[in-house]
């Protein structure tokens, strides 16, 4: 009788614990009581800052990438130098990174609707969904509910972000760290498929001499693109990485690269190397199984270890940490 009772205080321990603190957990719609038309007012956004600034869409995926991919998806790349922190915005595996300034737009517009409600971290991974629809992308559902770190992960970046030239196997084991396989691995680089690449990153490819993989021709588009050896990082020195459809996330990434006309070293690689490459083959070919898989790994991506009540916070301004 003793054991009973025993056992039914804990169950009911059990399933208190589960529900309370379950509450902090991502989930579907989870601010639907709390905040009903936050992800409507995040789209409105996305869609008006697209039709005024095109790029903006391209740097939703990309910041979610580089938030995500670093410890959690926390927006801590967001945060600025200020009392004790280090931005993550000064590392190098960063630079190009833009558009900072228009999270602080959708997150002025979630506030005034729900103060202290929405936290950055979902805004940054909706915009991404949503900027990817904007790009020709399919629409995805995707969770909510994580929060805000109180820190900067900048002393952790270069081991968790994968560069432009690392190898192959480097940067599939980075992926599967987070919980991403080959296909997912392979499916996520196709957001190459929009955007660009600044010359630092591209000219080791070009100078002293032409990468033997490079298409010839392209090799000179390249070269017309980034004419130095040492360009300035701090100039407008880019090159598309696809000159067809710059600014929609299709297949034609992956027929690029089957045409020796990948922009990075690891792009190029993904041709290359016989885990991959069947996978590049299959999407070059099937741009539905394209975005099939692209989606799938985007919310793994954007469901990287996010942060219980007690280890974050709702920001009320992306930028900083809130005060006590």
């Amino acid at each position: 009788m003793a054991t009973h009772k025993l056992l039914c205080n804990l169950s009911f321990f059990l399933l208190f614990f589960h529900f309370h603190f379950g509450m902090s957990e991502i989930r579907l719609n989870y601010y639907s009581e709390t905040c009903p038309n936050a992800e409507e007012i995040i789209k409105e956004q996305v869609i008006s800052l697209y039709n005024k600034h095109g790029n903006t869409a391209v740097s939703w995926i990309r910041t979610l990438f580089h938030d995500c991919m670093v410890k959690s998806c926390d927006a801590s790349l967001l945060l600025e130098s200020i009392n004790g922190i280090q931005s993550e915005k000064v590392s190098s595996r960063n630079m190009g990174m833009r558009n900072f300034k228009y999270i602080n737009t959708i997150k002025d517009a979630v506030e005034s609707a729900c103060p202290l409600t929405v936290s950055c971290a979902d805004i940054v991974a909706l915009s991404a969904r949503d900027g990817a629809v904007m790009l020709g992308g399919p629409r995805i559902e995707m969770k909510t509910g994580r929060k805000d770190s109180k820190e900067s992960h900048l002393a952790e970046i270069d081991a968790s972000l994968p560069n432009h030239n690392d190898s192959m196997m480097y940067v599939l084991a980075r992926f599967q760290s987070i919980g991403i396989d080959v296909e997912g691995t392979v499916a996520l680089l196709g957001a190459h498929s929009v955007g660009r690449v600044h010359c630092v990153n591209i000219v080791d490819r070009l100078y002293p001499t032409v990468d033997p993989t490079l298409d010839p021709n392209y090799a000179e588009y390249l070269k017309g693109r980034c004419p130095h050896p040492d360009p300035d990082p701090t100039a407008v020195e880019y090159a598309r990485n696809d000159r067809d459809t710059p600014m929609i996330l299709d297949n034609s990434y992956y027929k690029n690269l089957m045409n020796h006309k990948g922009l990075l070293t690891v792009d190029q690689e993904l041709v290359s190397n016989p885990i991959t490459s069947p996978f590049v083959e299959k999407m070059a070919a099937d741009n539905d199984y394209f975005h099939e898989q692209f989606s799938k790994a985007l919310l793994v991506l954007s469901e990287n270890n996010p942060l219980s009540e007690e280890e974050g916070e709702v920001r009320t301004d992306c930028r900083f940490v809130n005060k006590d």
